[in-house]
C-alpha cells in the first residue's frame, strides 16, 4: 500500500492507473476505522482493482463547540488494518493541501441537506459536499462507497454527483453493528461503559417503530413512542423523523420507500442511525 500526502505524488500514481485502463475506487473516511469502514473497503474491492481510501478530518464539516479537536485519529492503526485488507493508496492529506491559503470556494446542496442534521449542524452538510467533491477530483474515482448510517450524508453526495454531472457510481453499503445492534461508528470511542450499555436504546427504539410502521400503526404515534422510549433511556432527542427515503421530506407516502432517522445525545456523545421501512404496494 502506498501511503501519499502531497497531491503531487497522489495525481503521478492516478496517471498510472488511468493509463493502465484501471477502475479506481475511493472510501472517504475520518479515520479511527472499525469493521463499518472495513465492510467499505471490501465493497469497494468488488467494484474496482485500485482501491483508495483518504483520511481527512475535515474541519470544514465540523461547528462551533464540537468535537473537531477531539475527534479520534489513529494513523498507524488504520495505515495496518488497510494494508492489511489489500487497499492500494492511502491519501492521508495536510489540511494546508486541502485548504491551502485563498481558499475561497464552497459546494452547498439545498433540499436533502435542509432538515435534520442540516438543521441541528448548520453548514456541516456544505463541508461534506465541498470534501467530498475534492476528494472525487483529486482520486478521480469511478465509483465511491459511503456508509448507510450517515443516510443523510449519502442522500446529499447523491443528488450533488446528480446535479453536477460528476461521472462517480456512488454505492450506499448497509450500517454495520455490533452484536447488540449499535451502529457502529468511531464516536462509540466516546462513550464510557454506562453509557455504551445504555446506547443501545437507540437501534431498538427505531425498530420497534419502524416495525409498528410497517404494520400500519399510525407513523405520529410510533414515531413519539420512539422519542420518548430514548429519553427516558437517558438520551437528550434532537430529532427522530419518518421521511422519504430519496428526498427525505417528511409525511412520505407509504407507496415510497422511506426511513426512520434518528439522533440523539447520550452524555456529551451524539450518535445517529436509521431504518429502512420498504414501500407497500397494493
Amino acid at each position: 500500500m502506498q501511503t501519499i500526502r502531497d497531491k503531487a505524488s497522489l495525481g503521478t500514481t492516478i496517471d498510472s492507473w488511468k493509463v493502465a485502463g484501471d477502475r479506481v475506487a475511493l472510501v472517504p473516511t475520518m479515520g479511527a476505522l472499525h469493521a463499518g469502514h472495513m465492510a467499505l473497503v471490501a465493497e469497494a474491492r468488488r467494484h474496482a482493482p485500485r482501491v483508495a481510501v483518504s483520511i481527512f478530518v475535515n474541519p470544514m464539516q465540523f461547528g462551533a463547540g464540537e468535537d473537531l479537536d477531539r475527534y479520534p485519529r489513529r494513523e498507524q492503526a488504520d495505515a495496518r488494518l488497510l494494508a492489511d485488507a489489500g487497499v492500494d493508496l492511502l491519501w492521508l492529506p495536510p489540511v494546508e493541501a486541502m485548504y491551502p491559503a485563498g481558499f475561497a470556494s464552497k459546494v452547498s446542496v439545498s433540499g436533502v441537506s435542509d432538515g435534520l442534521d442540516g438543521a441541528a449542524r448548520p453548514g456541516h452538510f456544505d463541508g461534506v459536499a465541498t470534501i467530498v467533491t475534492k476528494l472525487f477530483n483529486q482520486v478521480r474515482a469511478d465509483v465511491a462507497l459511503f456508509g448507510e448510517k450517515d443516510f443523510q450524508q449519502l442522500a446529499v453526495i447523491r443528488r450533488m454527483v446528480a446535479d453536477l454531472d460528476i461521472g462517480v457510481e456512488v454505492i450506499g453499503v448497509p450500517t454495520q453493528r455490533d452484536d447488540d445492534g449499535l451502529a457502529l461508528s468511531s464516536r462509540n470511542l466516546y462513550l464510557a461503559p454506562d453509557e455504551r450499555a445504555a446506547a443501545v436504546a437507540l437501534p431498538r427504539a427505531l425498530g420497534v417503530a419502524a416495525r409498528a410502521i410497517e404494520r400500519g400503526d399510525d407513523a405520529a404515534q410510533a414515531v413519539a413512542q420512539a422519542r420518548e422510549a430514548l429519553s427516558a433511556a437517558g438520551f437528550a432527542v434532537d430529532y427522530v423523523a419518518l421521511v422519504d427515503a430519496e428526498t427525505l421530506a417528511e409525511a412520505p407516502g407509504a407507496d415510497r420507500p422511506r426511513r426512520l432517522l434518528a439522533a440523539a445525545r447520550i452524555g456529551a456523545t451524539r450518535l445517529i442511525d436509521n431504518i429502512g421501512i420498504p414501500a407497500k404496494h397494493g
